[in-house]
């Protein structure tokens, strides 16, 4: 039986890092599936897992009073979904919406989180690959925001 460990090395965002903290993640991963139209995670969600997806595509939501749902950036394959679970208060910022069937691997944060615990060099490993996500993120929001107020 083939486990996740390969699949997991080679994701853009955990590629390089050291075996032996792969090993210890494929012990809070698991494959998932999500249908069109289903969402993934919710604003306001206690963020206790984030997603690498491998085929499909998820969509970026925040709510605009004034403009309601607003889609401020899609992520397809070897992209991830979610950095709240790194951040107390572990909260889900938007809407995480499958614009198609998406198949992705869950990675249980709550497990990660007390390895990280555990082992200080993983988690300092795991906030290098991160905050770039985090920082794209906000600029891509904050690209869209300015689009759609510019009126």
């Amino acid at each position: 039986m083939e486990t996740l460990e390969p699949i997991l090395a080679e994701h853009p965002v955990f590629k390089g890092l050291d075996p032996q903290y792969i090993k210890l993640m494929v012990g809070c991963a698991s494959n998932v599936r999500f249908n069109q139209g289903e969402f993934i995670t919710r604003d306001g969600d206690q963020a206790d897992e984030f997603y690498l997806i491998r085929a499909g595509s998820v969509a970026l939501d925040v709510y605009s009073p004034t403009k309601g749902e607003i889609t401020y950036l899609t992520l397809r394959e070897g992209e991830v979904v979610g950095w709240s679970w790194l951040v107390s208060p572990y909260r889900v910022h938007g809407d995480v919406r499958a614009i198609q069937i998406t198949r992705a691997i869950r990675i249980d944060a709550k497990c990660l989180r007390e390895k990280c615990t555990k082992d200080p060099q993983l988690e300092l490993e795991l906030y290098k690959r991160f905050v770039p996500i985090i920082v794209d993120r906000v600029e891509a929001m904050t690209m869209q925001l300015l689009d759609v107020y510019s009126d």
